[in-house]
């Protein structure tokens, strides 16, 4: 039985170079991880059980990995609730479970760090869950609130502005 525990791991490599094994199973969550095994098996690698497959994610520090890891394997014994559009309710635990809402309940930094594994590591659930907390976050915010909190400039804001607005303006002389 104990083989049984070591069969079908791949290890999860974290920006500062930090290992997570994780069962193939549980880690094919990941849609990255499913191309990334894929490719293994295209180059005929000799381990099949996949033991030996590292998958670097470089851009994923190893906190935010840990908590990635700790949502999988948690969505493999219970899933979760799918979000439904439109919200019926503006309390996370009512849309889905407690674990999840709790999950969710982390710093900002962290959770846009997750927000930003999700997307790379390409896992649905997850992005859908930390995209969710993260418009709760920003629900009745002003627009100069919400500019701070995504770290984008009235600079920036302004450029954009004029770049529509010097479009908009090619585009009705075309038209007359």
């Amino acid at each position: 039985m104990d083989e049984d525990n070591t069969v079908g791991i791949v290890k999860l490599v974290s920006k500062e170079g930090d290992i997570f094994p994780l069962s193939i199973e549980i880690a094919k969550l990941s849609n990255l991880v499913v191309t990334t095994l894929g490719e293994e098996e295209e180059h005929d690698t000799d381990d099949e059980d996949g033991n030996n497959v590292e998958i670097p994610l470089s851009n994923v520090r190893s906190s935010v990995l840990e908590k990635v890891v700790q949502y999988c394997v948690h969505y493999s014994k219970e899933p979760m609730t799918p979000i439904t559009t439109p919200l019926q309710t503006l309390d996370m635990a009512k849309i889905v479970q407690k674990w999840y809402a709790d999950f969710v309940d982390v710093d900002q930094v962290m959770m846009f760090e997750l927000v930003t594994a999700a997307n790379f590591m390409d896992i649905k659930p997850l992005l859908d869950l930390t995209c969710l907390a993260v418009s709760f976050y920003i629900k009745g915010k002003s627009a100069d609130e919400i500019r701070r909190i995504f770290n984008i400039s009235n600079e920036s804001v302004s450029q954009q502005d004029a770049v529509i607005t010097e479009m908009s303006e090619g585009a009705d002389e075309e038209v007359v």
